[in-house]
């Protein structure tokens, strides 16, 4: 067991897919996963491991922003010896070029975020993807015909802002969406020598207020989690 994972060791497959919200890490466990089982709910982040297509796999929450993500998948690389984290999330465009449903494969997350420079003395704003799930990614969202978008995103310690501009940092390095967490994960992953994907769906287009509705959300999302399960399988 780790600090804030009660799962006992080998209870954790080798690859974790990560979602923020623990409630849609149990909707995958229930809708995908065979012989799912809860092997961690400390803190009501629940962790689950069960079977893909014959193969093990676990999902379980991230929460939100650099500080959790930071802690959970530190611990999942270090105490539970995972190789491989695939973020799914959600994500809001700064520009129309960006569409609602959206599917996003992160290729490098640019931060303000002091995280990578005093946890590991990485002094970088902008960090890549590691290892080669993100080439996984693109390679079966090929095979599944699904069109996927490889970018650059703004990772945010901030939801909400005084000043509604795009920030200076998405600007700089052409981040056309933002979201909280790809860059803690690549932080931490770069550090450990690990391999590192996120990929998000479009929910939200900021100059325009479009929204992906509650009850849309569930279509929404199947597509990236399908896409990260059929990812996590060729990288096992």
């Amino acid at each position: 067991m780790s600090i804030h994972i009660s799962a006992e060791k080998g209870q954790i497959a080798k690859v974790v897919l990560q979602p923020g919200d623990p409630l849609r890490a149990q909707f995958i466990a229930e809708k995908y996963l065979e012989n799912a089982e809860l092997v961690s709910k400390t803190r009501g982040i629940f962790y689950y491991t069960g079977l893909y297509k014959g193969k093990e796999i676990t999902v379980g929450a991230s929460g939100m922003g650099f500080p959790s993500i930071g802690i959970y998948s530190f611990e999942l690389f270090t105490e539970y010896e995972v190789d491989t984290i695939i973020r799914i999330g959600t994500c809001g465009a700064y520009s129309t070029d960006l569409q609602l449903f959206d599917i996003l494969n992160v290729d490098n997350a640019a931060s303000e975020s002091t995280y990578a420079k005093y946890a590991w003395e990485i002094e970088d704003e902008i960090l890549p993807h590691q290892g080669n799930i993100y080439n996984t990614i693109n390679q079966t969202a090929e095979e599944l015909s699904l069109k996927t978008k490889s970018i650059n995103v703004h990772s945010s310690d901030i939801f909400y802002r005084k000043d509604p501009a795009v920030p200076a940092i998405a600007t700089k390095y052409n981040c056309p969406a933002v979201e909280m967490e790809a860059f803690g994960l690549f932080a931490n992953a770069k550090h450990l020598g690990k391999n590192a994907a996120t990929i998000l769906t479009v929910t939200d287009i900021i100059p325009t207020h479009e929204k992906i509705s509650a009850d849309e959300r569930e279509r929404a999302l199947k597509p990236m989690m399908e896409l990260a399960l059929e990812s996590a399988l060729k990288s096992l």
